[in-house]
């Protein structure tokens, strides 16, 4: 059975280089990159040449690249440890503005923060399209103003929904960050690795904690990246020497030298334009070619393909179930999600379809699929003729 993987939001497999890179990782680095021998100083060597690599990736520093234990640790030290920091000047600066249709590391992290009484959280609407609504951010920091200063300690938004594909406005949020001096942290876990990113640069969008799972662009998990812009405070929130005192913990240096090669790969591939244009016109291709073979389905965004992320679309089947169409997908050969990997096992309906306003019918039996660098012409014409198979047999098998 021909199998067809159309899940890379959800992960990517490592290319053949990065897992060469790991095993001589562990055959090779396994040493305690603490320790001032020869075999501690090579594996701390090889951490540093692959946090090179990472910070080529963002076009930023070395010594301003964390590495992790994923990317949810590393949007935790983010926010947890911005709010450590300015708690220590400032008790009552512990206003968080994020968005309603975050991932749930970010999400789930605020209402626990919330509920401990650690942080205020204020969560900005997103419109039908799957934009979110800034309009008044500026005018929601200042009502948290006070003679001390504000009390807004960070702003968290995501550059690309990992449901939807959709942009956000995240050069608009810096620029107002940086103008009312609030830290912008972005969660760019499904950006770095897929887009040119250049941080440096003047056209950059304005951020000051940014973070990155190399398991999405093809590199191994075990290891995530945080971006801290010079100047910007930040509290471990695992105190120890490592990582520059940021997060404490022995390095996994095999993961991260693994990251670091995913990294070098995914640069020299996002920044030929014909790479994410080609891979952009499978997206296009998949999505005109379900759209056509399912009566009734719609694209669950009315943004057009230029204003998403070129590898994924997000389609609901009306009256339908997601999980059934999945299971019966993968029955098949042909792997996609129902949202995020994070939630699933969940029968309710994506909460980022539900706060975009998307009829629950519709809700309900929606599949987000996402192609790869890897991803061919025949799979993707394999992927639509299953999909419209499936769909056409649940449909039929609807009561009344």
């Amino acid at each position: 059975m021909r199998q067809v993987y159309l899940d890379h939001h959800a992960t990517t497999k490592p290319t053949a280089q990065v897992v060469s890179a790991m095993v001589e990782g562990l055959e090779s680095w396994w040493a305690n990159p603490s320790s001032i021998h020869r075999a501690g100083q090579q594996a701390k060597h090889a951490i540093e040449r692959a946090r090179g690599e990472m910070a080529s990736l963002l076009g930023v520093k070395s010594r301003e690249v964390t590495f992790t234990g994923s990317g949810t640790e590393a949007i935790d030290l983010a926010i947890r440890g911005t709010l450590g920091a300015m708690s220590r000047t400032n008790p009552k600066k512990n206003v968080i503005i994020t968005t309603a249709i975050e991932h749930s590391a970010v999400l789930n992290l605020c209402r626990e923060l919330e509920k401990t009484g650690r942080a205020r959280v204020v969560i900005l609407p997103a419109n039908r399209s799957g934009v979110v609504d800034v309009a008044d951010l500026e005018a929601i920091i200042g009502e948290y103003a006070t003679e001390s200063g504000h009390e807004v300690a960070l702003v968290s938004m995501q550059w690309v929904n990992n449901e939807t594909g959709v942009v956000q406005p995240v050069h608009r949020v810096g620029e107002i960050c940086d103008r009312c001096n609030v830290v912008f942290h972005c969660d760019a876990t499904q950006w770095v690795g897929k887009m040119p990113t250049d941080l440096r640069s003047p056209e950059a969008p304005r951020i000051d904690l940014l973070n990155a799972s190399p398991h999405k662009f093809h590199g191994p998990k075990g290891v995530g990246v945080l971006w801290v812009r010079r100047g910007v405070k930040l509290l471990a929130v695992t105190p120890g020497s490592q990582e520059f005192g940021r997060r404490g913990g022995t390095e996994p240096a095999p993961a991260i030298v693994g990251a670091g090669v995913a990294a070098a790969q995914a640069r020299m591939w996002v920044e030929e334009a014909s790479n994410r244009s080609a891979a952009g016109a499978l997206r296009d291709r998949l999505e005109r070619g379900v759209l056509g073979a399912c009566a009734g389905s719609v694209v669950n965004t009315t943004v057009g393909p230029s204003l998403r992320l070129w590898s994924t679309t997000n389609i609901g089947f009306p009256k339908l179930e997601a999980e059934a169409i999945l299971l019966s997908l993968s029955e098949r050969g042909v792997y996609v999600s129902a949202g995020s990997a994070c939630a699933s096992g969940s029968l309710d309906p994506s909460p980022v379809l539900v706060a975009m306003g998307v009829d629950e019918l519709i809700a309900h039996g929606s599949v987000r699929m996402s192609v790869g660098r890897e991803t061919t012409a025949e799979e993707i014409d394999r992927a639509i003729e299953v999909i419209g198979q499936v769909v056409r047999q649940l449909s039929r098998s609807m009561p009344g």
